[in-house]
């Protein structure tokens, strides 16, 4: 009963950690954790706690969805409608609708405002 009673607050430990890894890295990128990459938008300002991609520009560049407990270079905003989004070294990320599948990177340079995540 004692190795339960310590194997339980080590499984919550790592249940944490795990919901603190919204990305992971891709070769040179980061992507979401089902492998689609993000990019953020040259509009957005660093630090600002604000996405300027609503409305229309959200259904193309879905935000990326910040879960508790982010630190680091990720943080959290809030989006207009009252959402967590992820940010990167205090810039928002998004995907894009354009990107059918895992690994495609369609949104890179896309209209010379949108870049890739990269260290």
């Amino acid at each position: 009963m004692k190795r339960i009673a310590l194997l339980i607050p080590a499984l919550l430990l790592s249940a944490t950690a795990f919901a603190a890894d919204p990305v992971k890295k891709s070769g040179d990128i980061y992507v979401t954790t089902d492998g689609m990459t993000i990019y953020t938008f040259d509009k957005d300002a660093a630090n600002s706690g604000k996405s300027v991609c609503n409305d229309g520009c959200a259904k193309n560049w879905p935000a990326v969805a910040a879960p508790a407990g982010v630190s680091g270079e990720w943080s959290a905003i809030t989006r207009d409608d009252g959402t967590k989004q992820l940010a990167y070294k205090g810039k928002p990320v998004y995907t894009f609708a354009g990107d059918k599948k895992a690994g495609d990177r369609n949104g890179d340079g896309f209209k010379d405002m949108w870049r890739l995540v990269k260290d």
